[in-house]
């Protein structure tokens, strides 16, 4: 199996369009089909409260990180497989990371996409081999990659490294692409990638 767990970064909220709940709800079906254990944020609102209640109800695994500090304000999900309170948003990261094996977001706000600029900057690093990817629902993410693309065409960003972040619509097939780029070295994947 090339997945245990996938993290999953999503928002506090459910957004606008229906779609948004749609894809958190696909992709919950999904990782119970394939045997994967959530990792996430620990709340019961949102998307998250969606893909977790998602996961939950069909009989998989969902695992929660959240610092006591949210307990209240993200409303801790307390019908978990397991719920860890940290002490911190930086101890969270950490923990959410070594539990998983790569990294999705969904749509959601400023702590979404934070939460996913880092992990891919330690990809870029060097620090992991994790694959990383955005599910692109009703385009929402399709302005943060502009401006990757536009990183690389001003020279603030290398073109291997824009690779690394993985992008698709469909919860199925951004699935598949993070499993080809987990079961290749990475710069075995940006080769492939570049044919």
């Amino acid at each position: 199996m090339l997945f245990r767990r996938l993290c999953v970064f999503c928002g506090s909220y459910t957004g606008r369009r229906p779609a948004y709940r749609a894809a958190a709800e696909r992709l919950g079906v999904l990782l119970v089909e394939r045997g994967i254990e959530l990792v996430y944020g620990g709340g019961n609102i949102g998307l998250m409260g969606v893909l977790a209640d998602t996961i939950l109800a069909r009989g998989g695994r969902a695992i929660g990180v959240i610092p006591e500090s949210l307990m209240a304000k993200e409303v801790g999900h307390t019908g978990l497989t397991e719920l860890r309170i940290v002490n911190s948003m930086h101890e969270r990261k950490a923990v959410m990371s070594d539990l998983s094996d790569g990294f999705i977001a969904l749509p959601g706000g400023f702590g979404t996409v934070e939460e996913f600029c880092e992990v891919v900057t330690w990809s870029q690093l060097g620090l992991q081999s994790k694959p990383c990817g955005l599910l692109n629902v009703e385009n929402y993410y399709a302005p943060l990659l502009e401006l990757f693309d536009h990183a690389v065409r001003e020279g603030f960003l290398r073109e291997e490294n824009r690779r690394l972040v993985l992008d698709d619509d469909d919860p199925a097939s951004l699935l598949e692409k993070l499993a080809v780029f987990r079961s290749e070295p990475t710069a075995k994947w940006i080769e492939r990638e570049e044919r």
